[in-house]
């Protein structure tokens, strides 16, 4: 999911022509997502006990999110992008601290720091792989589309590759300011080819969010440990580490 998300500044940048600093702050949305629906589930579960439903309804909003960001163009308004943003900080929000609930409810006490490190380091991990994942079929995409862009444009309008030698192409897969130095006819293909390239990052990574709100149902929900249970299996671990 991360790897994916990480797509949304390159996008700003890029396609919107945002600095790196307006890219971040209009991320701002999707903080507001994760914090404002971690919240609220926690004081739900809290409420009634019940967290199976959460990661069900997170999964099904982050992947709905996801979807909506492979419809992004040149010129989708930030209004929309801000709408899917929050829609996928809304379900990490209701999804990844209810999961470790989840975890440390059907564990021993001993065993929660165990588990809730185990969590830690494979989404950890997942993230990681993610990251590298959606980078590799964004590059791999980008690399099929920019020919595809050229060779049109070299058809209709030859005049508009002037100064666009392969050492700036080659540039641009590493640092997008490049750009700036094409004529504005090759920009907006190029520019194109980067969305398409992004609609495909985005459609790689919504079947995976899919299965795993499909998972989520087979979720165990046990009811949730009450302060006294809590006190008392927190002395009990406490003696078998005396003894």
């Amino acid at each position: 999911m991360f790897g994916a998300i990480v797509m949304l500044p390159l996008y700003l940048q890029v396609v919107k022509g945002d600095s790196a600093t307006s890219a971040g702050l209009k991320l701002i949305p999707f903080m507001i997502g994760i914090v404002s629906m971690s919240i609220v589930s926690g004081k739900m579960i809290s409420k009634h006990g019940h967290y199976k439903r959460y990661p069900i309804i997170g999964l099904a909003l982050m992947t709905t999110g996801i979807v909506l960001l492979s419809t992004l163009t040149e010129t989708t308004p930030f209004w929309k992008l801000s709408i899917y943003a929050v829609l996928i900080g809304a379900g990490l929000g209701f999804s990844m601290q209810t999961i470790v609930i989840a975890l440390q409810n059907s564990v021993e006490f001993k065993d929660m720091g165990v588990a809730t490190s185990a969590n830690t380091f494979f989404r950890s991990i997942g993230a990681t792989i993610g990251v590298a994942l959606f980078g590799t079929v964004y590059a791999s995409r980008l690399a099929d589309n920019l020919p595809i862009e050229v060779a049109k444009l070299k058809a209709s309008n030859p005049a508009a590759l002037v100064g666009a030698t392969p050492e700036k192409f080659a540039a641009l897969k590493e640092n997008t300011a490049v750009l700036k130095s094409f004529t504005p006819e090759l920009q907006a293909g190029i520019v194109h080819a980067f969305v398409n390239s992004f609609h495909v990052v985005f459609l790689t990574a919504a079947p995976i969010t899919a299965i795993g709100f499909m998972i989520a149902f087979a979720l165990r929900e046990t009811p949730l440990r009450s302060g006294a249970a809590h006190h008392a299996a927190k002395e009990e671990a406490a003696g078998e580490a005396i003894a």
